[in-house]
């Protein structure tokens, strides 16, 4: 044993990707072994891209480039040592980083009406399967759409584009080394929908008409510039062109009108790819004559319980003639039906009314008249009893300002106090300013709060205020107070307060929710604006802005909501601030299709599988393969990481029977199993050897035991198979004994031996840790005994 070489470290399986470099390498004891290398069994002297290298004890194999040719099974021999192992060449599919960047870095542009053709070459070992997603939805061949797919590129065609193209589009290549996917954008470019209506009659008279109309629902992909505005008088074909009116302006107004005539007006959108379809009113009539408007709410001026006094301003629009006189309208409180006061119009603005019930509460409103008719009437005054007046209320409580900015003071108060308060129907808040001595009213109606904002006031001037309560017998004594306006804040351009918790993808389970909060400062406060893919985000989206934050909430997440969502903030700077993140909506996939089994390879099996639906929008997507040997047997993994669709299992022992299940799984969990209903069973088959004996030539052929071909260290893990195989040579022939640990393995029926004709092979199903230790063969005739040790090794699952 002191003369004998032996290998150090053993050749090891390796699995490389087209193109890059790989080394096999093992370790003798001796430095003076000359090696061979073998390659599928041939002697290997030269190879294109392979050199054979010795440093010391060390013999190497390097392949400075893998190609295809270079997969196979290689052995090394030196001396009496052995050892082998095999390359596996991985050729996922690739793309070129040129062409890749062209098409992920920018959108693809197309004008409506155009063709549009997208070509993604691909290199990689076939079959490379092809799909084609917009939306996270696959897309198949119509009348609009073609997908082309050759063994060198595939191609999405459109015949003549439309705005509904437009969105993300993933391509995704497949094969048996893996996956590649590419991210696209396509953008349809057109002119504008027609405005969105229906045109609205704003204000229609004898000498002028507005009309109102909303945007249209879809730009066309580019910023909207101008409305066009146009008329029709009924009767007439031609249309006028009115005059156009800027984006952010929805309304228009015409004086080109005629009393008692009829006409259509129609609105059409521009943007610089063209003008749309217009939007067209029904017929709109220019009034002959106007009949007033309606006065504010008459005032009361005095009530007792035979007589209540009114008084009312002109309304401010007066109709086309002048004001002959005022209808006055009395009703109970709490009722609906308004009585007339007076039958004739009155001239004055102030009426006493006598025909009243005592005690009871009354409202008032008032109708100017013209020459066109009665008008509209006003709204009512306040509530008022018939009845003696009582006391005025008292002076209001605690008057102080709970807040202010450079344009507004907010007061509160409290009621007066004790039974002062009782009577109490509302207050009025005036103000004047310190180089002004007349009061002027806030509140144009007494308010029921006890707290008001006066807003409109200048930044650094100081203004009196003062509040009064109010009831039936008029306002109470005045708390007064003085107050400086702050100064304006200075401007601060909009910024986004990003920090680790707001993150830049952020992946969702279906039906959880979505919410993200982005602190923010700017001075004056900005417009916040949201979108997703570039478009205004769905119905679902609630959008909340508020004290230097704006949070998006989508309540239950939908597979829809995954995309690109941007923030933008603009304010009075006209800087404008932007932040994008992506999020993703996944959930746990869904089970495979059903399980087709065939064999290609004699004495193997072939499991075969109909892609899972969540293929479709999950890219992290993957199946695991597993079996057992019985309909009540442990299922075992025999594949795992796999994202094609089929398995090939080798390790299949004759006369057994075979279940298979596959389940897809992601980040989230495994969905539930696809399985095989009949099982997979290879007849174990007799062979009928026939020796034909040799005559006696009177020689010796008796040998004692040994083994040709030694057993062999292994290394595997939990639940799969293990072969531990030798060669015996002998005569007469040896038997042969296993041993674990020195433990007679012969009646133990978890392991399985065979002899066939000197090949004596241990097999061990299932491993687990317990089967780790020392194995030993012993082969044994009448002329001697010998044997062979090997260690095997147990990894775990992960």
């Amino acid at each position: 044993s002191a003369l004998r070489c032996y290998v150090n470290k053993q050749l090891l399986d390796i699995r490389v990707v087209k193109g890059e470099p790989a080394e096999l390498s093992c370790a003798v004891s001796k430095p003076d072994v000359v090696g061979t290398w073998f390659k599928d069994g041939l002697k290997l002297t030269s190879m294109e891209g392979v050199t054979f290298e010795k440093e010391g004890l060390v013999h190497k194999l390097v392949i400075n480039k893998v190609e295809d040719i270079h997969a196979g099974k290689y052995r090394f021999e030196g001396g009496d040592i052995k050892t082998e192992a095999s390359i596996f060449v991985e050729d996922p599919p690739q793309v070129d980083k040129v062409v890749l960047k062209n098409l992920t870095s920018v959108p693809t542009v197309a004008k409506a009406g155009q063709p549009v053709k997208i070509k993604i070459p691909f290199e990689g070992r076939l079959p490379i399967r092809a799909t084609w997603l917009k939306d996270r939805m696959e897309l198949a061949d119509d009348t609009r759409i073609r997908v082309d797919k050759t063994d060198t590129f595939t191609m999405l065609s459109i015949p003549s584009s439309d705005r509904k193209d437009c969105g993300d589009y993933k391509v995704r290549l497949k094969n048996d080394s893996g996956v590649v996917e590419i991210d696209l954008k396509l953008v349809v470019i057109d002119k504008p929908q027609p405005p969105a209506g229906p045109i609205k009659i704003i204000e229609s008279s004898a000498n002028d008409i507005t009309i109102q109309w909303n945007p249209p629902k879809d730009d066309g992909g580019k910023p909207l510039q101008r409305y066009i505005v146009e008329r029709q008088q009924v009767g007439k074909g031609e249309w006028e062109t009115l005059g156009e009116t800027p984006k952010s302006c929805t309304t228009f107004t015409t004086n080109k009108v005629e009393q008692d005539m009829s006409y259509y007006f129609r609105v059409r959108a521009v943007n610089a790819e063209g003008m749309s379809d217009a939007l067209e009113s029904g017929e709109v009539k220019a009034a002959s004559k106007a009949t007033p408007g309606a006065p504010d709410p008459p005032e009361i001026v005095s009530a007792s319980k035979d007589t209540i006094t009114i008084a009312w301003k002109v309304p401010r629009k007066t109709g086309s003639s002048r004001i002959v006189g005022y209808i006055v309208q009395k009703r109970k409180k709490g009722t609906t039906t308004w009585l007339p006061v007076n039958n004739t119009p009155v001239a004055d603005k102030k009426l006493k009314m006598t025909n009243l019930k005592r005690g009871l509460q009354y409202e008032f409103r008032v109708a100017a008249v013209n020459a066109a008719g009665m008008g509209d009437a006003s709204e009512p005054s306040q509530p008022v009893f018939a009845r003696d007046s009582t006391k005025p209320p008292g002076q209001v409580q605690d008057l102080k300002v709970s807040s202010s900015n450079s344009t507004s003071i907010t007061l509160t108060w409290k009621r007066p106090e004790s039974k002062d308060g009782f009577d109490v129907k509302g207050y009025e808040v005036e103000m004047r300013s310190y180089n002004n001595l007349n009061w002027t009213k806030c509140n144009a109606l007494p308010i029921e709060a006890t707290t008001y904002t006066i807003k409109g006031l200048q930044a650094k001037e100081m203004y009196f205020l003062r509040v009064r309560a109010l009831n039936d017998s008029g306002a109470g004594e005045a708390a007064e107070l003085e107050a400086c306006i702050k100064d304006a804040p200075p401007v601060v351009a909009p910024r986004l307060l990003i920090d680790d918790t707001v993150k830049n993808l952020l992946v969702v389970k279906a039906g959880n929710t979505i919410r993200v909060t982005i602190p923010f400062e700017a001075s004056p406060d900005p417009v916040v604006t949201w979108l997703k893919d570039g478009l205004s985000l769905s119905n679902r989206a609630t959008i909340n802005t508020e004290n230097g934050t704006t949070q998006l909430l989508i309540a239950a997440a939908e597979f829809p909501d995954s995309g690109t969502y941007t923030i933008e903030l603009q304010n009075a700077l006209g800087k404008r601030e932007t932040f994008t993140f992506q999020v993703q909506v996944t959930d746990i996939p869904q089970p495979p299709g059903p399980i087709q089994l065939y064999e290609n390879v004699p004495n193997t099996v072939t499991v075969a599988w109909e892609p899972s639906a969540s293929e479709k929008w999950e890219r992290d997507l993957y199946y695991t393969v597993l079996k057992r040997e019985s309909q009540k047997g442990v299922w075992r993994v025999v594949g795992d990481l796999i994202y094609n669709n089929k398995f090939t299992f080798t390790k299949l022992i004759p006369g057994r029977e075979y279940y298979f299940r596959v389940v897809a799984k992601n980040n989230l969990g495994a969905s539930g199993p696809s399985e095989t209903v009949q099982p997979w069973r290879i007849k174990k088959t007799k062979v009928v050897f026939q020796v034909k004996p040799q005559k006696y030539r009177g020689v010796n052929h008796k040998q004692p035991p040994r083994f040709l071909v030694p057993l062999k260290p292994h290394v595997v893990t939990t639940g799969s198979e293990c072969r531990m195989s030798c060669a015996v040579g002998g005569c007469p022939l040896p038997k042969i004994t296993w041993y674990k640990d020195n433990r007679d393995l012969s009646n133990d029926p978890t392991y399985f031996c065979t002899n066939d004709f000197g090949v004596c092979s241990l097999v061990v199903l299932g491993v687990t840790k317990h089967d780790e230790g020392e194995y030993m063969a012993e082969a044994t005739n009448e002329l001697g005994r010998t044997f062979c040790k090997a260690f095997l090794t147990i990894k775990g699952d992960d």
